[in-house]
């Protein structure tokens, strides 16, 4: 062992490691001794040795790969939602809303003005809570307590903070949303895949996360980021069923969509659940810009959830909340969102019969983009649309498993006129070419 390793108890040792990966002389997928080899060097119980790796692990700094050993955690970059930097390309793989189907802000600022807010006061403005729990419990049929975060992934981000710990499990949805995938990597929780079909979460690939210890599921009841599914009624019913046999796990559903949806929300959460959330963000309907999500969640994840939002920290500005509340009591900007859930859908549901019609099968669900299934790699379409003018997102992506073997595309299509729709259809027809041939179904 030439690392220059010492100290006698768990944080002596673990500090050392630190210090060496600091100092840039342990990078990034190096190798750390064996337990065994560690203890032995440094004459310490072997016990002291896997508590000093546990630690790292913790820490962040390391991770166990079973027979690889343990290495150097390496930060491999996560795909980003929004405008591709510096391209020339007509990007259709942002995920953005339509700036001009975004309600003016101009005169809700007005309302939003009024007394400075100081230490020490309520971090949620009463006005916003007050039309936020009505919302909400008008969609679970319970009473909730509302949290205000900057945005659903802050959310999603702090709930499971204050509910896991490193190397904890997590469902998430295969394919996943971006800021999901982003945020339990960086955390170093352990993704658990949950297969998606048209009906939402599967209930074989819930129960099958369930059987191997989760502690939280993250869900997304309607548009699901990227396949814009939306849970079933009955699917839901199934999806309860299996959950209450947890009553302890964390289950936070992420109404992303809600006021542009124009599917029922349908919760996945039984009336006997101990442990739960439901997200709504504004950044679909007021841009996102709008850093602000309400949360409503039962009193024990509630009082978790604030301890963490505390005055003169983290909680969200009383400007922002009192525009929000401004815009979203308006009738005026509701009309407006309103309109724009329709035109999304719309446009989603013109491309899509436009695609069809051209010999590439596509159906429009809900949510800002199209989930196109190619009877080839989704990799080789989009280089060779890039050759044709166009940046679209491959759904290699949005796999949890990290390779690239995906046959979909995410389009992100409703701003394109009529002209540009049917040259992109033409192009995507273009680059699938003559190497389609039918696909063979497994399982």
């Amino acid at each position: 062992m030439d690392l220059d390793i010492h100290g006698e108890t768990a944080s002596e040792i673990a500090e050392s490691f630190r210090a060496l990966t600091e100092r840039g002389i342990l990078r990034p997928g190096d190798a750390l001794p064996p337990v065994r080899a560690l203890a032995e060097a440094l004459g310490v119980n072997r016990n002291t040795a896997v508590a000093a790796y546990r630690q790292l692990t913790v820490a962040g700094v390391v991770e166990s790969r079973g027979r690889a050993g343990t290495r150097v955690i390496e930060r491999a970059p996560v795909a980003q939602e929004g405008f591709a930097a510096d391209s020339v390309l007509r990007d259709v793989g942002t995920g953005n809303p339509d700036p001009a189907w975004i309600p003016d802000i101009a005169t809700a600022l007005a309302t939003a003005a009024g007394r400075p807010v100081l230490y020490g006061e309520p971090v949620v403005d009463a006005g916003l809570e007050r039309w936020a729990r009505q919302w909400m419990s008008a969609d679970l049929g319970r009473d909730v307590r509302i949290t205000v975060t900057s945005g659903a992934a802050d959310a999603v981000e702090r709930l499971l903070a204050q509910s896991l710990t490193r190397d904890d499990a997590v469902a998430l949805e295969d394919p996943c949303f971006l800021a999901s995938i982003h945020t339990v990597r960086l955390a170093g929780y352990r993704p658990v895949a949950v297969p998606i079909d048209e009906e939402g979460m599967t209930v074989a690939g819930l129960r099958a996360a369930l059987e191997q210890g989760v502690r939280a599921v993250v869900h997304t009841p309607r548009a699901q980021n990227p396949t814009g599914a939306s849970v079933t009624a009955e699917r839901a019913t199934q999806l309860r069923a299996v959950l209450a046999e947890h009553p302890y796990v964390l289950v936070i559903e992420d109404d992303h969509f809600s006021m542009l949806s124009r599917q029922p929300f349908v919760s996945i959460v039984g009336a006997n659940h101990r442990r739960w959330a439901l997200v709504r963000s504004v950044s679909k309907f007021l841009g996102p810009d709008m850093c602000l999500a309400v949360t409503a969640s039962d009193p024990d994840t509630a009082d978790r959830l604030a301890m963490r939002l505390t005055p003169g920290t983290t909680w969200v500005s009383h400007l922002l909340q009192r525009l929000t509340h401004a815009l979203v009591t308006d009738t005026t900007s509701r009309a407006q969102i309103d309109a724009a859930g329709s035109h999304y859908a719309a446009r989603n549901r013109a491309f899509a019969e436009r695609a069809t019609s051209a010999g590439l099968p596509a159906r429009a669900r809900d949510g800002l983009s199209l989930w196109v299934e190619l009877p080839i790699a989704a990799r080789t379409v989009a280089e060779r649309l890039m050759r044709r003018g166009w940046l679209v997102r491959s759904g290699d992506d949005f796999s949890l498993s990290g390779d690239d073997s995906s046959h979909h595309v995410r389009l992100t299509v409703h701003d394109l006129d009529d002209a540009d729709a049917e040259r992109l259809i033409a192009d995507l027809v273009a680059a699938v070419g003559r190497d389609a041939t039918p696909r063979t179904e497994v399982g």
